[in-house]
């Protein structure tokens, strides 16, 4: 339970870090960027796959990036709204080569069994039967990739939550952490020979300018001795760019990239938990947040940028490489970080 100082301090927090990336907003004209980018680059005979897109910039990046021509699956834990989140994209894109595919993040089974799925070209079927086999559990497939072997050229690791209550994942782990960072880690792990035999390729992550206020507590990295909901945020999206800066390292010269990436501060349902005083705060800055599209923008960014095809292990904000905090740089807590998610998730990963 959280008491009114607690979140008076969190309010605080989140207040002075939003007026510190936020005096843009204050100028005359106000920018929303502090760099204009736009590219008309294509992305035909590209394989993207983005977690959690039937919402928020997630959605608007599938929508971009079916646009220029990629096959796009959307992987969701509400089919239902997956679904129709599928609709809107090919509709907005003309692009059919759109679908989508179950996800749990907070499910290891789940993930696992997606990842064997995704790698046979498995997908949920598109049919006019979809949503009562749905409700019936019983799932049509087809394959996503024809006659062409599986590929993943864009691997973006989306999907999270925001300062949830305590709880925990199917597999015991706070759900903060479990879904944000070690989901992804898994998903990644198991999906990334597929990546490795399609490169050039790109691997996203997208964190959040509150990592700067996150530490790692290696020692309760599931909270179970104390629970601050936004600290475990923090925690987790640090966590978010120590993976992307580790993976990074151990794919040089693979022609694989990795990414991590801040959005901005973006009116989506990710701030749903969020109560209190932190409410009251949230609503008075809300006005200033970016929409889904703008959002979005870094994420398209550092999937299509081709300058970028060259960088690798850094961190980008407003379409543009920026820095992050010191701890997102240490190799050291990088690799005990790394090692303790492996055995979090009982697998061997150099």
């Amino acid at each position: 339970m959280f008491s009114l100082l607690q979140e008076c301090k969190l309010s605080y927090l989140l207040l002075c870090c939003w007026l510190r990336h936020s005096q843009k907003f204050f100028q005359f004209p106000p920018k929303f960027f502090t760099r204009a980018w736009s590219s008309a680059e294509k992305l035909d005979g590209k394989t993207v796959l983005i977690t959690g897109a039937n919402t928020g910039i997630g959605k608007e990046t599938a929508k971009d990036l079916a646009g220029r021509g990629a096959k796009v699956v959307i992987a969701c834990r509400d089919m239902e709204k997956a679904k129709e989140a599928v609709k809107e994209i090919i509709e907005t894109s003309g692009n059919d080569n759109v679908k989508c595919m179950k996800l749990d993040l907070a499910d290891t089974k789940s993930i696992r069994e997606f990842a064997e799925a995704f790698k046979k070209g498995e997908v949920i079927s598109s049919g006019e039967n979809f949503i009562s086999t749905l409700k019936q559990q019983s799932l049509t497939y087809q394959c996503f990739f024809s006659t062409d072997e599986p590929k993943l050229n864009i691997l973006i690791n989306n999907a999270g939550v925001m300062v949830c209550p305590y709880g925990k994942t199917a597999d015991g782990f706070e759900t903060q952490f479990g879904v944000n960072h070690l989901g992804h880690f898994l998903l990644t792990y198991l999906l990334l020979d597929l990546i490795k035999k399609s490169a050039p390729a790109r691997i996203l992550t997208v964190s959040s300018m509150v990592h700067s206020w996150g530490s790692i507590n290696l020692e309760d990295i599931n909270s179970e001795k104390s629970y601050d909901k936004m600290k475990a945020y923090s925690q987790s999206k640090l966590a978010n760019v120590l993976f992307s800066h580790s993976l990074a390292k151990r794919l040089e010269g693979t022609g694989v990239t990795c990414y991590a990436l801040h959005p901005g501060a973006v009116k989506t349902d990710l701030q749903r938990h969020v109560s209190g005083p932190m409410y009251l705060i949230m609503m008075f800055i809300r006005p200033f947040f970016k929409t889904a599209v703008q959002g979005a923008q870094t994420t398209i960014y550092c999937a299509v940028e081709p300058s970028l095809e060259n960088e690798t292990s850094q961190y980008y904000g407003d379409c543009a490489r920026t820095s992050c905090c010191d701890a997102g740089k240490d190799d050291d807590l990088a690799q005990k970080l790394w090692e303790l998610s492996c055995h979090m998730l009982n697998i061997t990963w150099e």
